[in-house]
């Protein structure tokens, strides 16, 4: 049956079966299901390696209630549920730096690792860098195919202080080729800055109209107004008082 089983394990394994009384498809139930576990954690400990998030998120440790009116704590549970991805939709999230959206989309993530789903994190900077990379090399094709064969692909921090123009004269294009490589898979966008901006920011509005377009048709859009986490957090000094180090 192929089951990865030493044979002291399965010496254990009788002696215990034995001892409980098993039946014959007991016994064999309860291996099978032991080893079946075991490789769907394997499984899921794979595909969060493969995703490359940066810290390991999840919606039980979110503090649902510092932005309680500006965050549907329901629809973000439901979002967790991966059917979106299952029907291909993209999912754009908008808010200022600080409100949670990262901590939110990988938690997003990780759960549809859980759920068996291919995952792909990336910064927006991060994905340009090396998308400029492969023009160079030649590779571009080569790289978009990468990227399209994730269930879903997130890609976070969009409009972070203009990275991306700084980064790349051809972001436009490169997000473009992107978004229209995935057209039949999920992608996640969470942004800092406001559609009407997107033009300007991308430094090419007639492609960053048409980036918009494919991303957010038939998209689950998300927009947070609320508090900065961060801001919160920082703890004011007194006038006249330098910092404590």
């Amino acid at each position: 049956m192929h089951i990865p089983l030493r044979g002291k394990q399965l010496d254990l394994a009788l002696a215990h079966a034995e001892s409980e009384g098993m039946s014959h498809l007991e016994f064999l139930r309860v291996l099978i299901s032991d080893q079946a576990n075991q490789r769907r954690e394997r499984s899921i400990a794979y595909r969060v390696r493969e995703a490359h998030f940066p810290e390991t998120k999840t919606l039980v440790d979110f503090d649902w209630l510092f932005n309680a009116k500006a965050i549907d704590r329901v629809q973000i549970e439901s979002l967790a549920k991966g059917e979106f991805i299952g029907r291909r939709q993209n999912l754009v999230i908008v808010g200022q730096s600080g409100v949670g959206k990262t901590h939110i989309i990988q938690a997003i993530g990780h759960q549809a690792c859980a759920l068996g789903y291919r995952v792909r994190y990336t910064t927006s900077a991060g994905l340009l860098e090396d998308l400029t990379a492969s023009l160079a090399d030649q590779t571009l094709p080569r790289r978009l195919r990468y990227y399209a064969k994730f269930d879903l692909v997130i890609l976070d921090e969009f409009g972070f202080d203009r990275v991306e123009r700084a980064l790349s004269p051809q972001a436009a294009s490169l997000l473009y080729k992107l978004i229209n490589a995935r057209a039949r898979r999920s992608t996640a966008l969470v942004a800092n800055i406001d559609f009407e901006v997107w033009g300007d920011y991308m430094g090419d509005p007639p492609l960053a109209m048409a980036f918009l377009d494919r991303i957010v048709d038939g998209a689950i859009i998300l927009k947070i107004n609320g508090k900065s986490y961060r801001v919160s957090r920082a703890q004011p000094v007194s006038a006249g008082k330098p910092p404590s180090a």
